[in-house]
């Protein structure tokens, strides 16, 4: 919908104000980079190359805010306006935590469920990513690395030990011990968690044949709604936590008890 609020921008708001109601009176806020600039993941800097790094808030990022803060509450009775702003509601809930939560959860399911899966692949390494520079920071350990696409020692593509080495999203080691970890935030409901649940139990006895340990870092309304494979991930994992800090914490200390025995 803020695609086509670009495309339509000067049909939509011809003098490039947006004028809305707030707490009982008409307000205004003047576009600073619309139409010049056009609404899109890459151009607000929140696609996955991109989000985790940090920029100064610019001119159209300010105007994307004040469509998605104010824009269900357009002054004018241009009805098009009105039908393209419709979900633009954020405001309304401005000093109502409890239903800012409510409309903040409701709202992810619902967006979840319309992207597509190279954004989801491209979620997915802002996940490991993410994982990877929270362990490297908060661990506390002394020499010890965080692998992305590590191996673990004499754990292979097959039961026999015989092919090549497995690679993991994550391996944490310190040349000693080892712990894979897997990374999976999904926000379709594709396949990508029931070939993990299918490879969970012969790879978590290989795992524990070779003296190593795995952990899961599950999240996403794509997973959540794969009740059972995530039964089996939980079953055949030392450790598994969703992704939060305070999730991720508890992995941190799972790891600092496995390398400190």
């Amino acid at each position: 919908m803020l695609k086509q609020v670009s495309r339509e921008f000067r049909h939509l708001f011809p003098d490039g104000k947006l004028n809305f109601f707030w707490h009982g009176q008409i307000q205004q806020y003047t576009f600073l980079a619309l139409p010049r600039r056009k609404l899109s993941n890459k151009t607000l800097r929140i696609d996955g190359k991109e989000i985790l790094n940090d920029y100064a808030l610019n001119d159209l990022q300010k105007d994307a805010i004040a469509l998605l803060m104010f824009g269900s509450t357009y002054s004018d009775t241009n009805e098009q306006t009105a039908a393209a702003l419709d979900k633009c509601e954020i405001g309304n809930f401005l000093g109502h935590p409890d239903d800012l939560t409510r409309f903040v959860k409701q709202r992810y399911i619902w967006v979840s469920r319309i992207t597509g899966g190279a954004k989801a692949n491209s979620l997915g390494q802002f996940a490991q990513r993410y994982v990877q520079e929270y362990l490297q920071d908060n661990l506390g350990l002394s020499k010890f690395e965080v692998r992305r696409g590590g191996r673990l020692p004499n754990v292979s593509h097959t039961d026999t030990n015989t092919g090549r080495l497995t690679s993991f999203d994550l391996v944490v080691t310190n040349s000693r011990k080892y712990v894979a970890i897997e990374v999976s935030f999904q926000v379709t409901t594709n396949s990508v968690i029931e070939r993990k649940a299918g490879q969970a139990r012969p790879r978590y006895e290989q795992i524990e044949n070779a003296g190593h340990k795995i952990a899961y870092v599950l999240d996403g309304a794509g997973n959540f709604q794969r009740e059972a494979a995530l039964k089996t991930l939980c079953s055949y994992s030392h450790c598994t936590v969703a992704f939060s800090k305070a999730e991720l914490e508890t992995l941190c200390q799972f790891l600092r008890e496995e390398f400190a025995k």
